[in-house]
């Protein structure tokens, strides 16, 4: 096991660095280009829209084709992005190098959990895919702190040549530790199944980041959302209709799967959302500058870099999935509620205590409901199932600060009192927007009892060749 995570572990570090590494060099890049904040900004939602359209397609493609050709060419294209971010002479070119790197970069979160589930013991699993999340957690907390460091000290540029270099010096160490064989799945490819897929999750994705800023009733949000439900919509008929759909029907009459799909989306809204919205409630309200409010946000990534194994081990002990995970939903909504009432307009410290507990909470959510989904799953369908639930987690980062940022911009607009009738500051508006996100919490508990009643429909027994299991 020691072997294969050394190698997926700082892949995965690789993505959640890469997606938040340029929030801190924006404006520099802005001012070299000569662009505009929203010019600029698509720096971030390039990578992010490949990513929401690459993930679900590179998940069904895993049943397919081994994993070994796969990572080497995700790497290849990750890296070869990369480099055209690192010599991009103009706006548009790095755009397109952030796209180039975002289809390199949705492969690897797939590929690591499947993986996962397709090379370690069954009772490794959960053990391996905490790891995974931890990477995850370690990558988010890690991002903006290698942006800021890297590229005030050798600038921007050095972002991308730092992710070159990894990307490259990964591919000979992968293909030496991943060994294992193409499945056996000799079903034609859905390949206009996929693009409807892909495409209706990239536009949904685009249509709720476009909220914040256009508004949700603007032609460039709900055009694009609506149009995104019609994809969806068509994505659907196609799975009912096609001889070999890109998705096998099975797989959505499945409710244990369903129900983590569902709990990881609404999980994610919260975090994603409290995550963005804490920053700016202490810079706004407190009056910290940036340095010190990213701060305030690093205790909660490394509680989730520490917890996630720890919740792997739980699980791998036996512990029903939606049981922990309803646990760490509980802590998540705790988390929200504790800023809506006591944190939000008081000490930025109580605001950290808030995201220690929010990392905690979402290191037991996110792994056993991804390990849950390898347990539910027949062999053949786990990764096109990983695939649409890493999908699932990209919308929910996407619609979460979007429409949570709107909802804090409209309860700005006017004067009122806080719903919450325990608050006593004077910061009604994020008051409220935490309370409505433990609101969404409490849904996800709902739909985690689903989950915690789950059993196994067809037992997922992955290959364990004896030389993926050196220690």
């Amino acid at each position: 096991m020691r072997r294969l995570l050394t190698v997926l572990v700082p892949a995965m570090l690789l993505i959640p660095i890469a997606a938040d590494m340029v929030s801190l060099v924006l404006p520099v890049i802005a001012e070299e280009f000569t662009a505009s904040t929203a010019q600029v900004a698509w720096v971030v939602t390039g990578f992010l829209l490949t990513m929401a359209v690459g993930v679900p397609i590179y998940g069904r493609i895993a049943d397919r084709y081994g994993l070994r050709r796969l990572f080497t060419v995700a790497l290849a294209v990750f890296g070869a992005g990369s480099l055209i971010c690192a010599l991009a002479p103009s706006l548009l070119v790095l755009v397109l190098g952030r796209v180039v790197t975002g289809a390199g970069g949705a492969a690897i979160p797939v590929l690591a959990i499947v993986a996962a589930a397709r090379l370690l013991p069954r009772d490794k699993t959960a053990v391996g895919v905490g790891f995974i999340g931890a990477a995850g957690g370690a990558g988010a907390a890690a991002g903006p702190a290698v942006g800021g460091v890297f590229g005030q000290l050798l600038g921007w540029r050095a972002l991308f040549w730092i992710m070159t270099v990894a990307a490259f010096a990964l591919i000979p160490a992968m293909r030496r530790i991943l060994n294992d064989d193409a499945p056996d799945d000799a079903r034609p490819f859905d390949v206009f199944g996929g693009m409807l897929l892909g495409l209706g999750a990239g536009l949904l994705l685009y249509g709720v980041t476009q909220a914040e800023s256009a508004g949700l009733g603007s032609a460039s949000s709900l055009g694009t959302v609506l149009g995104g439900i019609v994809l969806v919509a068509l994505f659907a008929w196609r799975t009912r209709t096609a001889a070999h759909p890109f998705v096998p029907p099975s797989l959505f009459t499945n409710r244990g799967y369903v129900a983590a799909v569902a709990v990881i989306f609404l999980a994610m809204v919260v975090n994603l959302a409290t995550l963005v919205l804490v920053p700016i409630l202490v810079i706004d309200v407190n009056g910290l500058t940036p340095g010190e409010g990213s701060l305030v946000m690093i205790p909660g990534g490394l509680a989730l870099a520490v917890l996630a194994p720890v919740a792997g081990r739980v699980g791998a002990r036996g512990a029903n999935e939606g049981t922990v995970a309803l646990i760490g939903l509980g802590m998540i909504g705790a988390s929200t509620l504790f800023l809506s009432t006591v944190a939000v307009g008081a000490s930025p410290a109580l605001a950290g205590v808030a995201v220690v507990g929010l990392g905690a909470g979402f290191a037991f959510v996110v792994t056993l409901a991804t390990s849950a989904v390898s347990r539910v799953l027949p062999p053949e369908q786990v990764g096109v199932g990983v695939g649409i639930f890493q999908a699932a987690q990209f919308l929910g980062a996407g619609a979460g600060p979007a429409l949570f940022g709107a909802l804090l911009s409209a309860r700005e607009a006017g004067e009122h009192d806080a719903l919450n009738p325990l608050y006593a500051h004077d910061a009604p508006a994020y008051s409220d927007t935490f309370l409505a996100l433990t609101l969404i919490a409490l849904l996800a508990m709902v739909v985690a009892l689903t989950l915690r009643k789950a059993r196994v429909t067809t037992p997922a027994q992955p290959a364990t060749p004896a030389k993926q299991h050196a220690p």
